[in-house]
Formats: C-alpha cells, sequence, structure tokens
C-alpha cells in the first residue's frame, strides 16, 4: 500500500468518502506524495509519453504556429509565451529552436511557465537554459498584457466530478471504504438536485469546473489583454456521458484506486465544453481538429521528408515511426484521439491548422 493510499483511507475513516475531485487532487497534488510532487513521470522510464518526447516536429510545428499568432496580433514589442504544464520543457525548448529564424519574435517574448512540480521545475530549468523562464503556481500569475498560450495535455490532469443517474436522480460518485478495508468507489446518499441533465439510468456525467474555471479565465484575458492560446489533448469534440477516469503506470492502464500517487490519473477532455467555456469568456474560437488535421495543414509531412533527407537509415526509421504515432489511428496512435483547439481575441484572422473556425454543427 502506498503511503498516500492509507493516508487516503485514514481521511475517509474521519471524514467519510470523498468526491471523484478531491480524490484525484490528492493523488496527483498531495505536497509530500503527490505523483507529480515525486517524479519525472516522462518517457520510456516513466509512466506516458507526451508528443514533444516523441519527436522534436511537434514543437517546432507549434513554435511556428505561435509566430504566426504573434505576427497576426501586429508583432507585439513584449508579449508572453506562456506554457501550461510544460514536462521537461521539451515543447519550449523546440518552440524556441523553430522560432529563431522569425524575425524580433525571440526579442519581444518572455517565457511563463505554469508548473506545480518541484521536480519538473527543475528539469525545465536544466531544459530552458539561458532563457530565463519564470514559473507560475496557478495560471493568473501568468497572464498580464498580451499572450499566446500552449496547453498540451494538461487539460486531462485537472480533477474533475462525476455523477450517476440512477432512479433517484443524479448521485454524485465518491471513493470511499469498501467491506475488504481498500478503497473502492460508492455513491452520496443524497441526489444532486442542481443536475438538470437528462439521461438514461446508469449514464455518469463529468463535471471538469476546475479546466473550464482556467479555460473561462484564459479566453477573458485573450479576448480583453490581446493574444492566442492552442489547447491539444485526448478527449471527444462532442460532449456525452461516460467514465473516463484513468491511471497509467509504466505505460499501461491500471486500477485507479489502486496506487494514488504512484500511477498517473488522467480524464478525457471534453472539447465541447472548452470550447464554449472559451466564447462565453469572449474570446474567438478556432476548431477543434483532431491532432493529425492539425499538424498535416501545418506540414508535418513536409517536415517529416526534410529532416529524413539529412538523416541516415536509421535516423530515417526515427523520424518515420515517430510521423506515424502523431497522425495514426487506434494502437498508440494519438492521430484521431488527441483534438487541437485554439482560442483567440476576436480581432485576429483564421488561425493555421483549422479547416473550421468554430465548433461543427450537431447534426
Amino acid at each position: 500500500m502506498t503511503a498516500l493510499k492509507a493516508e487516503i483511507i485514514d481521511l475517509i475513516r474521519q471524514e467519510g468518502p470523498i468526491g471523484i475531485g478531491r480524490y484525484m487532487a490528492l493523488a496527483l497534488g498531495h505536497p509530500r506524495h503527490g505523483y507529480y510532487m515525486t517524479r519525472d513521470p516522462l518517457g520510456a522510464e516513466g509512466d506516458f509519453t507526451t508528443a514533444p518526447e516523441i519527436s522534436q516536429m511537434f514543437g517546432e510545428l507549434i513554435g511556428l504556429w505561435a509566430a504566426h499568432a504573434w505576427q497576426a496580433m501586429g508583432a507585439p514589442a513584449r508579449f508572453r509565451l506562456v506554457e501550461l504544464g510544460p514536462g521537461r520543457g521539451t515543447l519550449m525548448a523546440d518552440m524556441l529552436r523553430a522560432t529563431r529564424i522569425v524575425p524580433g519574435f525571440h526579442a519581444a517574448l518572455s517565457i511563463h511557465l505554469v508548473e506545480t512540480s518541484p521536480v519538473l521545475r527543475a528539469r525545465q530549468a536544466t531544459t530552458l537554459q539561458g532563457f530565463e523562464p519564470v514559473w507560475h503556481d496557478t495560471i493568473a500569475g501568468a497572464l498580464d498584457g498580451p499572450v499566446i498560450a500552449v496547453a498540451n495535455e494538461f487539460l486531462d490532469a485537472l480533477p474533475l466530478d462525476q455523477f450517476v443517474m440512477t432512479k433517484d436522480g443524479w448521485r454524485e460518485r465518491l471513493v470511499g471504504i469498501g467491506d475488504d478495508g481498500d478503497l473502492a468507489f460508492g455513491l452520496a446518499a443524497a441526489s444532486e438536485h442542481a443536475l438538470k441533465i437528462t439521461a438514461p439510468a446508469g449514464s455518469i456525467f463529468e463535471q471538469p469546473t476546475i479546466a473550464l474555471d482556467i479555460v473561462g479565465q484564459l479566453a477573458g484575458h485573450l479576448a480583453a489583454g490581446g493574444g492566442a492560446a492552442l489547447l491539444v489533448d485526448y478527449g471527444a469534440m462532442r460532449s456525452g456521458f461516460g467514465d473516463t477516469l484513468q491511471a497509467m503506470k509504466r505505460h499501461e492502464f491500471v486500477d485507479p484506486l489502486a496506487e494514488p500517487g504512484d500511477a498517473d490519473l488522467t480524464v478525457h477532455v471534453d472539447f465541447e465544453r472548452v470550447g464554449q467555456a472559451g466564447l462565453n469568456a469572449g474570446a474567438a474560437l478556432h476548431g477543434a481538429a483532431t491532432q493529425r488535421d492539425f499538424l498535416v495543414a501545418l506540414g508535418l509531412p513536409q517536415r517529416a521528408q526534410a529532416l529524413s533527407l539529412k538523416a541516415n537509415a536509421e535516423q530515417r526509421t526515427a523520424i518515420s515511426d515517430a510521423f506515424d504515432r502523431l497522425i495514426a489511428s487506434g494502437g498508440t496512435g494519438m492521430g484521431d484521439l488527441f483534438k487541437v483547439l485554439a482560442l483567440s481575441q476576436q480581432t485576429l484572422p483564421p488561425l493555421p491548422g483549422f479547416d473550421l473556425h468554430r465548433l461543427p454543427d450537431r447534426g
């Protein structure tokens, strides 16, 4: 039993069952035992791999997207380049390398990273040595003046609450203690009358309040202060029902209640609601698009070909494998599972990578 699991069980014995959101917050962010507080989870030796770790091409294209957005903003003399959940700093480093060719871009930017993990902050400092990044615990401190923000696999790690439709209406899904003394899922005794959503019995509704609040805060700043934001994550284009809570350890799915603090916990992102939160806050909406369509529109095939021309046989194979993983469907492919959405100030023209500049109509 992990130290955090023992602490959560003790907490539940004292206070009663806790919501899914509180469980996620403890598992990921507990100051002593939280998953992100104690380790670098990325790469082959970690628990999962993100697109920037798969290939430099991903970050390079995102960087050029950001430079295009900066130019569309009128190339302000000062702006903040913000990343939410920067991992090892790999994405930001690739963005900065690719944008050295853009006149004035580096001179205008200051780098701001929203990161709570001390372990990952140390890795980011090493990766971005010479660029003098500024760290923030929350997004509020990172937003000032014109902003270009990037968030890759950030929203999926934010805690949310779950509710189950019963014959008595919606009841909150909780984490409690089972008959065997271990952690177990259960339901609150009282119904949630505030939820007015209709669904069949057994349906699970996820309420990502924290994610929607952060998106609204970001979008509101873009609408008033200028800029653009690019959100990349796995999830659905359309809102729906279902339990998307999952745990990952050593690149394998595990029981979300088995090893809190030692396994990554994530949920799927509801891009329809994220987009609506941006619109409600006054921002313009671009997308969403699949990661495959977005990267192909930005020129991923051409970039892969250019790198391959200067590579040896082993490197060409690695480039081809990375290309496939970024845009393929099924298996470990990220092309359809991952979606990309942008928010911006209302005055910006259409941004690269999006055929539709709003969520497609239902039907």
